[in-house]
């Protein structure tokens, strides 16, 4: 009789194939309980880890191509930091990663897809822009069996092998109910973005929305702006925006192009009168949140969003552990009092990893 794997396992106990491997391999992701089903079924049906096959793969060498924008660069720069901290502590592997640049999300991704065509990759990491314009160069990765983990947004009719990324709604939730609770007079919100195409700025939109009308009916929001990830645009906007006779009493800031936009507050000495909530972590951003003027960032964790995406494609290469399609981190929240705790992840990045 053929010996049970990991599927048979998964199978009996009505778990994902991503769930027992976690489980089996002493990974995080699972809960203590599920993780004591899982080995004490294992046990039950005498399951033992194909040892000589991992070894044939272990000999071989993984070529990894990484297509993440340039900008912004604080959060993809840190991602990067992420995948290469995976490959560091990958025992017994020979990675080559091969990073790959394009401008911005949606801006150059495509057309890099489409000249790196004939370069011959076990597997791909992609920053997704639109869904739309990217997804049949991914399902063409798809089609030469190059599977494609999404990192910090998605694609999701492209067949990529997973996505990882912030959990975008719950994001964009917490900050309509932190200006909820601080905003009990009528009043009127802008909300800052990057390109609505992307699902990722899309999702955190809708859940601010969809949460603010539900807990703060009294106050109402303005047209979403669309920064497109560019500094200068984004300055140029937010200094129109407070030019406005009726300027807004708050502003979501839902990408981590923020410096721009808190300058122009500056400027037009609003910073401190408006209400401000910004996305992720970088040094600039530090000191208007410890002085207040900043009321609390919404902490991405690009950083482990990078280690986890490619230990997945990694475990599936090495393992053929397919790994649940869709992870979706817990956004963080950073306020004045606890920045300074987190702030320590810009000098020792993959320090806090909860």
């Amino acid at each position: 009789m053929k010996p049970p794997g990991i599927q048979d396992i998964a199978r009996s106990l009505g778990v994902s194939i991503g769930t027992v491997d976690r489980a089996l391999h002493g990974r995080a992701g699972i809960n203590p309980a599920t993780r004591a089903r899982v080995l004490k079924k294992a046990e039950e049906l005498g399951y033992r880890p194909n040892i000589a096959a991992r070894s044939l793969k272990l000999n071989r060498r993984l070529r990894i191509g990484i297509y993440f924008p340039r900008e912004i660069a604080s959060f993809f720069d840190s991602l990067r930091a992420g995948v290469r901290a995976a490959a560091s502590t990958s025992v017994g592997l020979s990675i080559d990663l091969v990073f790959r640049t394009f401008p911005r999300l949606d801006e150059g991704d495509v057309e890099l897809l489409k000249a790196d065509a004939r370069e011959s990759f076990d597997g791909v990491l992609v920053a997704p822009g639109n869904p739309l314009r990217i997804g049949p160069a991914l399902l063409g990765l798809a089609q030469r069996k190059i599977p494609v983990v999404c990192v910090s947004s998605d694609a999701p009719r492209s067949e990529r092998l997973a996505s990882i990324a912030v959990d975008s709604l719950t994001s964009g939730a917490i900050a309509a109910e932190l200006f909820s609770r601080i905003m009990q007079k009528p009043g009127t919100l802008a909300t800052i973005t990057g390109e609505l195409t992307t699902l990722d700025h899309a999702e955190k939109l809708r859940g601010f929305a969809a949460n603010l009308a539900l807990l703060a009916p009294h106050l109402s929001l303005l047209p979403v702006i669309e920064s497109h990830e560019q500094p200068e645009l984004a300055h140029k906007q937010a200094m129109a925006l407070l030019r406005q006779a009726k300027r807004p009493a708050g502003i979501y800031l839902s990408t981590a192009n923020s410096i721009p936009v808190l300058r122009a507050l500056e400027e037009t000495k609003l910073l401190g009168d408006v209400q401000v909530i910004t996305t992720d972590l970088f040094p600039e951003l530090v000191p208007y949140i410890e002085t207040g003027k900043v009321l609390a960032t919404l902490y991405q964790r690009p950083f482990i969003q990078g280690k986890i995406a490619l230990e997945m494609l990694l475990n599936y290469l090495v393992n053929d552990a397919k790994p649940d399609p869709v992870h979706r981190l817990a956004p963080h929240i950073l306020l004045r009092s606890n920045i300074a705790l987190f702030a320590k992840e810009i000098d020792t990045p993959g320090e806090f990893l909860v």
